[in-house]
């Protein structure tokens, strides 16, 4: 469980940070937004286990978010934490209408807000399974840091673990270079797009046998096969 990957949505710069130094050093992955857009496009992108969302955001509101993520059925099993500083019992039944699994009112305690967030993975699957993905013979395994295509292991750098993952998890979805960029090398890396293109080539050349479920989409970025065809 302490490898889970946890998006957290949150408009008050104080506040994200402390919410996301903790979950960091208690050892869960952390990415985070700072409003409705930028929350949905990660939740797409970085495919985290569980959302900490905040209500009253800029640009559509967490609600609205909640909305999208159970929409869309590359995200919809994405565990949601609502947070809020509304307390009466009319917002929480809001909140579990559209969809959330949890919901805490503002202000909060950093370490029960922490203990919501493991109990919560421990009462969906007891937090083992979801690090890891498997499709058509390769396997990531994020806790171990391990990858495996067919019987062979693979001797992965940590930017192609990380390509391999997010394209595995997502099967047939296509990922522009900048998505890549943003997932692999973080969103403020100042590097060029076909930066990418070369982690590709060295990926699919580890892949050997299996270099062919790594499809490029010409004009627009790369996809890891889908099994459904």
């Amino acid at each position: 469980m302490s490898k889970a990957k946890v998006l957290v949505v949150e408009d008050d710069p104080a506040l994200l940070e402390v919410i996301a130094y903790n979950l960091q050093l208690t050892g869960f992955h952390v990415v985070t937004a700072k409003d409705g857009h930028e929350a949905l496009r990660q939740s797409r992108l970085q495919s985290p286990d569980l959302v900490l969302l905040d209500i009253m955001l800029p640009g559509i509101d967490g609600h609205d978010v909640c909305r999208g993520i159970r929409a869309d059925s590359n995200t919809r099993d994405q565990l949601i934490i609502m947070m809020s500083a509304r307390a009466e019992e009319s917002d929480q039944l809001v909140g579990f209408t559209l969809g959330a699994d949890d919901y805490v009112t503002k202000p909060f305690s950093i370490k029960v807000l922490l203990e919501r967030v493991k109990a919560l993975l421990r009462r969906v699957d007891g937090g083992a399974d979801r690090n890891v993905a498997v499709s058509q013979g390769v396997m990531i395994d994020r806790e171990r840091h391990r990858a495996t295509a067919g019987d062979e292991k693979l001797d992965l750098t940590p930017t192609e673990f990380a390509l391999l993952e997010t394209m595995l998890r997502q099967p047939g979805r296509v990922f522009s270079r900048l998505d890549l960029i943003d997932v692999a090398l973080g969103g403020e890396s100042m590097v060029l797009e076909r930066t990418i293109d070369v982690h590709i080539r060295a990926l699919r050349k580890k892949l050997k046998n299996h270099a062919a479920l790594i499809e490029t989409v010409r004009g627009v970025g790369y996809r890891f096969r889908d099994p459904r065809g």
